[in-house]
């Protein structure tokens, strides 16, 4: 039989009353577990624990943890439905249930101040893609998105518009030799660019952010994959004006949307873990954690956040200057 105390020291649980009360669990548990079910729903209480919060048992002892840890206030309270403020929805009759259940969710965050649901909106993680969420002094690190900063940007050549079928082939070739497409794909070596971002202090602020400058480096100028991509196309203008360089008539036109590659993804998973420890939502609730702004954790992220922004805006520029160059 396995020395319960001594296994829960080993997975990381320091003696306390959360540690006593977690015995006692295990011993009632004892008779309908075996010792290798009740050591995989130890580890995941251990790594997850928030996910235990609405369990009759396992709950209480999660925010105890929590408390023990240093944080003070156990689960923040959500705002009851029927007294939260109300999201604007368009299109109600286009937007599927998920969508709508999870923005009635982030309308009861207690720093909820308002927020609206676009016709297109589907589930996202926590607040739906297609929503828009008004907090106070807070920000939600899933909220913002995973990939952050996600773009799009066009660029216009003085070109006919006839080259996309006359140069098809070469177009073709210039896409796929001046970036990478695909989850994960970095340049090597001298096939590295340079861009005035990389000199961003805001990399050196943190340990964190340190360790995310040489993989950002290798992936600048990259287009990700999932619904990424970089596309030639037909542009037209339909009538001169002052203000416009080109003529009317139709254009070969470049059309780039990624974002902030693996850095974003990284920066957001790594801030909503963090905020998941400080804001213990409720289950259903728990991808809403918030940072709050006055503290040295939610201005870490909102530094990381505009870095990675400015970070796929450069992107973007790499793309563009590559494949103006080539072109």
């Amino acid at each position: 039989m396995k020395d319960w105390p001594e296994e829960l020291k080993a997975l990381g649980f320091k003696p306390g009353r959360a540690f006593g009360k977690m015995l006692e669990w295990i011993r009632d548990q004892n008779t309908f577990l075996s010792e290798d079910q009740i050591m995989a729903m130890l580890i995941k209480f251990r790594d997850y624990p928030e996910n235990f919060l609405d369990e009759p048992e396992l709950g209480p002892i999660a925010i105890q943890l929590k408390q023990e840890a240093g944080i003070p206030n156990g689960m923040t309270s959500l705002t009851p439905e029927e007294s939260s403020p109300q999201a604007v929805i368009f299109g109600r009759e286009h937007i599927e249930n998920g969508a709508l259940d999870q923005m009635k969710t982030a309308m009861t965050l207690p720093i909820a101040v308002a927020g609206a649901l676009m016709p297109d909106a589907h589930q996202g993680y926590g607040l739906p893609i297609g929503g828009v969420l008004a907090t106070e002094n807070t920000v939600i690190p899933y909220g913002v998105g995973v990939d952050i900063g996600c773009r799009m940007a066009l660029s216009v050549f003085d070109l006919s518009a006839d080259y996309l079928i006359n140069q098809r082939d070469k177009l073709i070739r210039i896409l796929t030799e001046c970036t990478l497409f695909g989850a994960g794909k970095a340049f090597e070596g001298k096939a590295r660019a340079d861009h005035p971002v990389l000199e961003d202090p805001v990399f050196q602020t943190t340990p964190f952010l340190k360790s995310l400058k040489d993989k950002s480096w290798a992936q600048l100028g990259t287009s990700g994959g999932g619904n990424h991509f970089v596309e030639w196309g037909m542009f037209r203008i339909k009538e001169n004006k002052a203000d416009c360089p080109l003529p009317a008539g139709d254009y070969l036109s470049l059309l780039s949307h990624s974002g902030s590659r693996g850095m974003g993804a990284t920066i957001a998973n790594h801030f909503t873990s963090l905020a998941r420890e400080i804001c213990v939502l409720p289950r259903h609730a728990r991808d809403l954690a918030f940072l709050d702004l006055d503290t040295e954790e939610g201005n870490n992220y909102w530094d990381a956040m505009n870095l990675a922004g400015n970070y796929a805006s450069a992107c973007h520029d790499i793309i563009h200057k590559r494949i103006s160059s080539a072109l």
